[in-house]
């Protein structure tokens, strides 16, 4: 079953988030068994060839390649599919015009704007049929909802059919509420807990960024999500680290 059929079907997937732009970070993880991984463009300094690099070697491993693009651009989106990414998850949707321009930027016409061309993902031109049906049942579009203006037009985001789900930025939103950082505060808890309602009234696949590697934190969100990023490829490596010199 492709992402996004397990997405629209709300099939439980676990995926995680690469920062640093080392094919071998990339197998590792890949090799771990997540079901995607997203290659972070927004809060890192990874280039695009590096980013189709970083895809190659994902879809060698038979895993989801996804890229976390900087900002809702429509030249990059085209260049991050182009490359054969599977899907994008955009950051700030905070409207419905910015959901549209997502899905307008994802797609060719006649259902976006998204214009032609023959890369990596269209096999340098002689897939490119191949990839134009494709293209049209396997795009993924993951809208991040991490400020709270995103509540004023949530239900209208969330009902564009080719919105395949969300997924929570826990520290911007909380950042948006002045509150940044405080996942325990009951106002954060009472807008995370609207948006989850809303999300499913309409039948939305949900997700939620766990930042910190905490298994206990993974199992919780196990309960409420089905789209859960499980950590960082940096704090993976720093938690493992400190935790082997706090040894006696």
């Amino acid at each position: 079953m492709k992402l996004k059929e397990k997405i629209r079907n709300n099939t439980q997937t676990i995926g995680s988030w690469i920062t640093l732009g080392h094919p071998g970070i990339a197998e590792i993880m890949s090799k771990a068994g997540f079901d995607w991984l997203t290659i972070d463009l927004e809060h890192s300094g990874i280039d695009i060839q590096q980013t189709e690099d970083l895809i190659r070697v994902i879809e060698l491993c038979d895993v989801s390649p996804l890229v976390r693009i900087t900002n809702n651009d429509p030249n990059l989106i085209k260049r991050v599919l182009d490359a054969g990414s599977h899907g994008i998850i955009v950051p700030m949707v905070n409207s419905l015009a910015d959901a549209q321009l997502a899905v307008q930027s994802a797609y060719y016409p006649p259902k976006g704007k998204r214009s032609f061309g023959l890369a990596r993902a269209q096999r340098y031109g002689i897939g490119f049929e191949h990839y134009l049906e494709r293209s049209k049942e396997e795009t993924v579009i993951i809208v991040q909802i991490e400020h709270i203006d995103a509540l004023n037009e949530l239900e209208a985001i969330l009902s564009l059919d080719d919105i395949d789900g969300y997924i929570i930025g826990p520290y911007d939103l909380s950042g948006s509420m002045n509150i940044p950082g405080q996942f325990e505060n009951s106002e954060y808890l009472h807008v995370i807990e609207t948006i989850n309602k809303v999300a499913k009234k309409l039948n939305k696949s949900g997700g939620i960024h766990i930042v910190e590697p905490d298994l206990q934190l993974l199992e919780s969100a196990k309960k409420e999500y089905n789209f859960i990023a499980y950590s960082v490829d940096f704090r993976m490596i720093d938690v493992a680290s400190r935790s082997a010199l706090s040894v006696d």
